[in-house]
Parts: structure tokens; sequence; C-alpha cells
């Protein structure tokens, strides 16, 4: 029902631009013929909204993915770098916060594991929204930061590394093949604000998967129910994103592709000395504007990159 309602939703809209698109026409022919003025700047102005809502429309069309529609799962990593890949980690988490606020998504952190001078190691949030995923998976990849390090007591330009994971949300029981004998579930104490003030029960929850390996843990709820929902929910949409994956390599084995997952393929660097700039190497897109990017505004990025992947 909710594909049925998002298709019909695309088909109005391709309709009601395609009824604007011929009285906008029809007033632009009208304007000529009379040689109206006023009314010829009117329709320049509706020829820019048309513009900017197929511009959106366009986007919409690269949304088209099995999982695009859905929540996200957003797991951010220090990488190379020290604490200033940890304070690194933290800029992202904020950059993506402020995005998801400004698009009206609401996100919860599900696990966060802080720096001991500052920042963080590692974060996972979960973002829920239309096209959260769709959106984010642009976001997928190693991202770089080369600045004037504040950690630095000669404030020598430093060179940090985090790492963004992005994994749909698994909707179905039967998309993910969960056996709870795969299962070992451990507690202990919430290092977090979580367990403040439970200080003497083990709220905090990971589970292990033992076919693959994968470990997943959340300390952010007092509730140690609550936390092993949060790590199911983080467990599952890792493995549907490890089955994407080896669909992924099965495909480029049988076309005699090489496809590296290597860590230090950086998607897009941020350097804010001794210059700004914000250039994504996928699709080469570049702004001078880093202070609003790290502010939340990447939609032009975003944008970016699904025109250039529109199709694949």
């Amino acid at each position: 029902m909710r594909r049925l309602a998002d298709a019909r939703e695309q088909v109005e809209a391709w309709r009601s631009a395609e009824t604007k698109a011929r009285e906008t026409l029809e007033l632009l022919d009208l304007a000529e013929a009379e040689g109206d003025q006023s009314l010829a700047a009117a329709v320049a102005a509706d020829i820019d909204d048309l513009a900017a809502q197929l511009d959106s429309m366009e986007l919409a069309l690269a949304l088209s993915g099995r999982y695009d529609r859905r929540d996200a799962i957003l797991a951010i990593h220090a990488g190379a770098g020290g604490t200033d890949s940890q304070d690194w980690t933290e800029m992202l988490l904020r950059m993506y916060l402020r995005w998801a606020e400004k698009r009206g998504y609401s996100d919860t952190i599900l696990d966060m594991t802080t720096g001991e001078e500052a920042g963080i190691k590692s974060v996972t949030v979960e973002v829920t929204g239309r096209n959260a995923f769709g959106y984010l998976r642009a976001e997928r990849g190693v991202h770089r930061l080369v600045r004037l390090s504040p950690f630095d007591a000669a404030h020598a330009r430093h060179t940090s590394f985090a790492l963004v994971e992005v994994m749909p949300e698994v909707e179905s029981a039967s998309e993910v093949n969960l056996d709870p004998e795969d299962l070992r579930i451990d507690v202990f104490r919430a290092s977090t604000k979580g367990g403040q003030n439970v200080q003497k029960n083990a709220t905090a929850v990971r589970i292990t998967h033992l076919p693959t390996g994968i470990s997943v843990s959340c300390q952010n709820e007092r509730s140690q129910h609550r936390n092993k929902e949060s790590a199911l929910k983080v467990l599952e949409a890792r493995l549907l994103e490890r089955q994407l994956v080896q669909q992924a390599e099965e495909r480029a084995r049988l076309k005699g592709e090489h496809v590296s997952a290597a860590w230090g393929n950086q998607i897009r660097s941020y350097v804010l000395h001794p210059y700004k700039m914000v250039k994504d190497h996928r699709t080469d897109y570049e702004t001078s504007d880093a202070e609003g990017i790290l502010d939340g505004e990447i939609d032009p990025l975003l944008r970016a990159y699904q025109k250039a992947t529109l199709g694949e």
C-alpha cells in the first residue's frame, strides 16, 4: 500500500507539471502576441518555478531503488588521525543531524562511543523519513578533512578520516533470515547517559551474529529491552547490507569487473585550510561554502550524486 501511494503521488506530480507546462506555454504565446511585458515577466517567473519543480522531480526519479524510500541506519567511525579524526566524526554527526532536521526527518542516536580527549569514536543513528536511505546512501564511504588542528600546540595542518556507513532499515522479517539460535546476547553496564541513573543494572546490550561474526551494541536507552530492540534493528540492517554487497560482488564477478571495497578510497574531501573547499571525487561537484556544508546544507552534493548515478 505504501508503494502504491508513492506511485500515485508520482503520477499526480508529473500530470500536474504537464498541466502547468501547457498553461505556461499558452500564456507565453499570449504575451508574445499582445506584446504584454508584465505578463511576460510573470511567465518568466512561472518558467523558473517549473524548472525548479522538474529538477526536484528528476531527483525523485533517481530515488527509485528497491530500498530508497526506507528509513536509514547511519554509522560514522573515526579513522586515521587520532583525536582529530574523533572530532571530525563528531562534526560529521552534527552535519547529518542538522540536515535531517532541515528536511523534517527524525533522528535517534542508538549507540555512541565518545573519545578519551574529545569527539566521538563511533556513533550509530536511526534517521526516519521518506527517502532517508535514498538520500543518505550518497554518503557511504571515507570522508577526508584537512584543517589546522585545534589539538596541536603548533597549530599545524592535519588530515583526518572518518568512515560513513548507510544501511536501509529492514521492514519485513522475511528479508533477513535471523535465527535466535545464531545470536549471542551479552549485557553490560552502560557508559553513556543510559546508564547514569541505573548504575547497579546492566542495561547496555551487545548482540553477536555467530555465523557472520557481526557484532552490534546499543546503550543509549535506560531500558535493557529498548537497547535490545535497537541492537536487533541495527543487526538486521547490517545483515541486509551484507546481502546486498554479496549480490553486487557476484554481479561484478559475472561481468568480469573488479569492485574494490578498500578503506582508503575517499569519496569526498573537506578542506578548511589553506582555502575552503568541499569536493566530491565521484561527481567532481565542488563548492567553497564549506561552512554551509558542515552546517547541514548537503543537498547540492546529494543531488549531484543522484543525477550522476541515475539509471544505475
